[in-house]
């Protein structure tokens, strides 16, 4: 095989494999960018806001903020909801931690059979529309948080695209300038190593060598 016919083969392939990397790391972009932008769509029309520094400083047990909240929302007080991470920290230590205090630890199947059970107990019946609410609530941020988090792993592995096309068009460009040096008529030689075996000495003290060829 000529070696020039390698060089120009072996850079297409090269170039198709960039032109695949930047249609992929294209789509990976606009695949973070439409998920980033519809979580915080859909979570700015839910109008949530986080309490404010001055209500997380009244923060007491039993009460609508208690100190275990603080750790997790406290970095976010008085801001809008709109981010898939403020999304799970409302979802998993605000919401869940009020679901966990009401009967049942806010459980809906269990509120729900309760109320069943009891039909006539109107404040049962009532947690049961409370748990339910909060519990779609609370899987909605939690989605929300889902989707965030693709979107993220979406927007690095574009990057990591882009990079590796970058990588691989160098490679390409040098294939091709190599090409252009290369003579037409020099061939594509591979070498490779036979032993051979050749023996010293005499009688019992003889010793084998074993010495590489060149081909």
């Amino acid at each position: 095989m000529q070696r020039k016919f390698f060089d120009v083969f072996a850079s297409a392939i090269g170039a198709v494999m960039v032109v695949a990397l930047l249609v992929a790391g294209s789509l990976l972009m606009w695949g973070y960018s439409f998920a980033n932008s519809n979580v915080h769509n859909q979570l700015a029309a839910q109008d949530i806001t986080f309490p404010t520094r001055a209500e997380f400083a009244q923060a007491k047990p039993g009460t609508e903020i208690t100190p275990q909240m603080l750790p997790y929302l406290l970095k976010y007080a008085g801001q809008p909801l709109t981010t898939g991470a403020q999304a799970e920290a409302y979802a998993d230590h605000f919401i869940a931690y009020h679901l966990a205090e009401m009967p049942y630890n806010g459980v809906y199947a269990a509120v729900s059979t309760a109320a069943r059970a009891n039909p006539t107990n109107a404040k049962l019946a009532a947690e049961v529309q409370t748990v339910f609410t909060g519990t779609t609530l609370r899987g909605l941020l939690l989605e929300a948080y889902a989707f965030s988090v693709i979107a993220t792993i979406a927007f690095w592995a574009g990057i990591a695209a882009f990079v590796l096309a970058g990588i691989m068009a160098v490679l390409v460009a040098f294939g091709f300038w190599h090409a252009r040096r290369t003579p037409e008529d020099e061939e594509l030689t591979m070498h490779h190593e036979e032993l051979t075996v050749r023996s010293e000495g005499n009688g019992a003290g003889h010793v084998d060598k074993v010495e590489p060829v060149t081909v």
